[in-house]
């Protein structure tokens, strides 16, 4: 099979180099001698029972402002390719559904995440299997449940199930604004409500795991006066370890994500609870795990990958 890999993301354009994981992926990958072509999911067809991509083959270059050559646009056809990757930023919605279900008629091509795992683990709702190792924590769109539950515990967190990036997120201690929650909830439909863990001031651990293993972890540290540790959201990454605890939270994790045929993904600690984030659409971190560690996790991505059998 030809040395060929599909990225599946968003427009090429939109890539901050700094911070991006697919560009540490693809650099990597060039290196190797891959050929790495690129289209979004809007360039997916299927035609003559062979599932189609309009790709551009690019050329990356490291550290320019012009990171990027297009070589020339091809019909791509999938079945042709080594490995397709899945990187496209969430939300996860029908568009990233219909995507999957593409990408899982490919029968010998590996792609990353498996597609079918990728669209039946909710990256929040998911959690539901570790709630021993999370903070008390409900799946709600019942106003009533969440008093309840502000009640017992004074100060809460309230995320949208299908929400990314620290977006839509809510801090509530002591009273809920009935309105306000109710035209919230009308917004989005079913909330994970957390227990408010203090610890998050002082931030989280982005665990990554790969093929089933921890391979390493940043801690990001909110912007002063936030709960949010996201890079997005203003969040600074500062290099950490993983203590006994963290440690075993994580293992669990990854051995269950492999059960699950997820090869990458990234999951989030506070004070050692999992907050319920179990990162597969696209994961994020590793070029600030490298700046930090000198580690470039993406020669143990490809290292692993090309070794699956």
């Amino acid at each position: 099979m030809k040395k060929i890999i599909a990225i599946q993301a968003d427009k090429i354009n939109s890539i901050n180099i700094k911070t991006d994981t697919t560009f540490q992926l693809v650099l990597e990958a060039q290196k190797r001698g891959y050929r790495i072509f690129w289209y979004e999911t809007k360039d997916l067809n299927l035609l003559n029972k062979k599932v189609i991509a309009k790709a551009d083959q690019i050329k990356f270059f490291d550290n320019s402002k012009n990171y990027f050559k297009k070589i020339n646009k091809i019909n791509l056809d999938l079945s042709k390719t080594k490995f397709v990757l899945m990187r496209q930023n969430p939300p996860f919605n029908m568009d990233y559904i219909t995507a999957t279900f593409y990408l899982e008629f490919l029968k010998k091509t590996k792609v990353v995440n498996n597609p079918k795992s990728v669209r039946n683990i909710s990256e929040k709702f998911y959690s539901i299997n570790f709630l021993k190792m999370m903070p008390p924590t409900i799946f709600t769109e019942n106003i009533q449940e969440i008093k309840k539950f502000l009640k017992k515990n004074r100060k809460i967190v309230i995320k949208p199930i299908h929400g990314f990036a620290g977006k839509n997120i809510l801090f509530i201690q002591n009273r809920l604004n009935n309105s306000s929650i109710s035209r919230y909830l009308k917004s989005f439909g079913t909330v994970m409500v957390q227990k408010y863990l203090p610890g998050v001031i002082k931030g989280d651990k982005r665990i990554f795991i790969i093929n089933g293993k921890v391979c390493g972890a940043i801690q990001r540290i909110p912007s002063k006066g936030s709960i949010l540790s996201n890079i997005s959201q203003g969040g600074t990454a500062v290099k950490t370890k993983l203590n006994l605890k963290e440690k075993k939270v994580a293992n669990t994790i990854a051995k269950e994500l492999k059960k699950e045929n997820i090869f990458f993904a990234g999951i989030d600690l506070v004070s050692g609870y999992l907050i319920g984030d179990i990162n597969v659409t696209s994961p994020t971190g590793l070029p600030q795990y490298k700046e930090l560690t000198g580690i470039n996790l993406a020669k143990n991505f490809w290292d692993q990958l090309e070794n699956l059998k």
